[in-house]
């Protein structure tokens, strides 16, 4: 029931489609990309194939021409054209940039083959008699037929040469990568297999035509469901490393947006608020974690000011003593001096005589902000004993308790003095 109505292969088909699907916008914001162009269209052929395989779409395909057995040179040239461009998207796949004129060169002459071999099935199919329509085995039915021979000939070699030549060129490459790139390859290479398979049935039951025996049932019975399954393992193959890279770029992005929270939390009062743009359920999590950097870069340069190196010198003495790499001892010195900012911000401490608010800047003080992974170790570093101690030594020191000296009002263009903040609060906000 279902060969008649085509499911075995409708449902590849559909499979192929969802995939394809999820490749067209990536292509529709950069169209010129060729890699991303090769995928699609390996991806359209592969779909193209398997509905036209299928029985309802080939008796279709004969009716709508009024010629029988039409729709057999439409398969097999859309066949040899996913041939060619499964080629072409290899090498397109294996080369870089530096070899960007080198594969150009090896595809337009894949596209030549391919062109050359299609239209010679074509040819062949027109110089051929195939008065009766056959939908199953057409190829043991007219094995004997001129032309139509040589047809049936011609694409079951280019479709067996396009097996040879792209399993040895995964499986020499799928040894020198790992992770996903590794899986589709072989994938590939499996896909590629059931091609061969295929290819052997369909040559034991033309070739037992030729002896005088009946080897149908290779042909029309095992052969289709051999292809079915190729079809979806090569297409799942091209488009596993692609797929996997997005899912991985975009749990990398969740990630470092969890754990730039705690620095985000930290100069959340110094922020100029500007989060609520990458808010709602449509923003994107690259727009949340640009909104979240550019929040903590805006909160670091409103505290710049009171940013003290005789602290984070202090505070990296002390991290060198439990910190073994320097890079995580530099991050926990950065992220004490600016905690220690922060309290002093807060309670508007006046500034040392001398310092300059807008001339002062946190590069003169701090190394980790000017690099992105730097932002993490810092966040990170809050919760260390050496930052917390330093905080809350601030928190003492600059207690309403003990008298502060009045600031200078401010010159023409400065914001006016913030209002103080009771104890309580600065110690809530402090815990939080």
């Amino acid at each position: 029931m279902n060969r008649s109505q085509g499911l075995d292969f409708y449902i590849p088909g559909a499979f192929l489609v969802v995939i394809l699907c999820l490749r067209l916008p990536a292509l529709w914001r950069d169209p010129r990309n060729e890699l991303l162009r090769s995928v699609c269209a390996v991806l359209a052929l592969a779909v193209c194939v398997d509905f036209a395989t299928a029985m309802p779409s080939l008796v279709a395909i004969n009716r709508f021409t009024g010629v029988p057995n039409a729709a057999a040179p439409l398969v097999y040239s859309f066949l040899t054209a996913f041939c060619g461009a499964s080629i072409v998207l290899i090498i397109r796949w294996n080369s870089g940039p530096e070899k960007a004129a080198w594969s150009a060169r090896w595809a337009r002459r894949c596209y030549l083959v391919t062109g050359v071999v299609i239209a010679a099935i074509n040819v062949l199919f027109v110089l051929g008699d195939a008065p009766v329509e056959r939908l199953v085995d057409m190829d043991t039915y007219y094995a004997n037929t001129p032309y139509i021979r040589e047809m049936l000939l011609l694409y079951l070699l280019a479709h067996t040469a396009n097996g040879i030549i792209v399993t040895c060129l995964c499986w020499v490459w799928a040894r020198q990568v790992h992770g996903a790139l590794r899986g589709g390859l072989i994938l590939i290479c499996i896909g590629h297999q059931f091609n061969l398979v295929y290819d052997g049935l369909k040559f034991v039951a033309i070739g037992s035509r030729w002896l005088g025996h009946d080897r149908d049932y290779l042909s029309a019975g095992l052969a289709p469901v051999v292809a079915s399954m190729s079809v979806v393992l090569i297409g799942g193959g091209f488009v596993l490393p692609l797929v996997s890279q997005r899912f991985t770029n975009h749990l990398d992005l969740w990630r470092r947006l969890r754990r730039l929270r705690p620095l985000w939390r930290e100069l959340s009062a110094a922020t100029r608020h500007t989060r609520e743009l990458a808010e709602g359920p449509r923003a994107s999590i690259e727009l949340r974690v640009t909104q979240l950097e550019a929040d903590i870069h805006d909160g670091i340069l409103t505290v710049s000011p009171y940013l003290d190196a005789c602290v984070r010198q202090r505070a990296l003495a002390r991290a060198r003593e439990t910190v073994g790499c320097p890079e995580e001892a530099a991050a926990v010195a950065d992220a004490a001096a600016l905690a220690h900012a922060v309290v002093a911000w807060a309670w508007r401490v006046p500034l040392p005589d001398g310092a300059d608010p807008l001339r002062q800047n946190h590069r003169s003080v701090l190394v980790s902000p000017d690099d992105p992974s730097g932002l993490v170790r810092m966040s990170r570093a809050l919760s260390t004993d050496v930052v917390r101690s330093f905080r809350e030594a601030a928190a003492l020191r600059h207690t309403p308790d003990i008298p502060v000296p009045q600031r200078q009002p401010s010159p023409a263009g400065e914001l006016p003095p913030r209002a103080s903040v009771p104890l309580e609060q600065m110690d809530d906000r402090l815990r939080k």
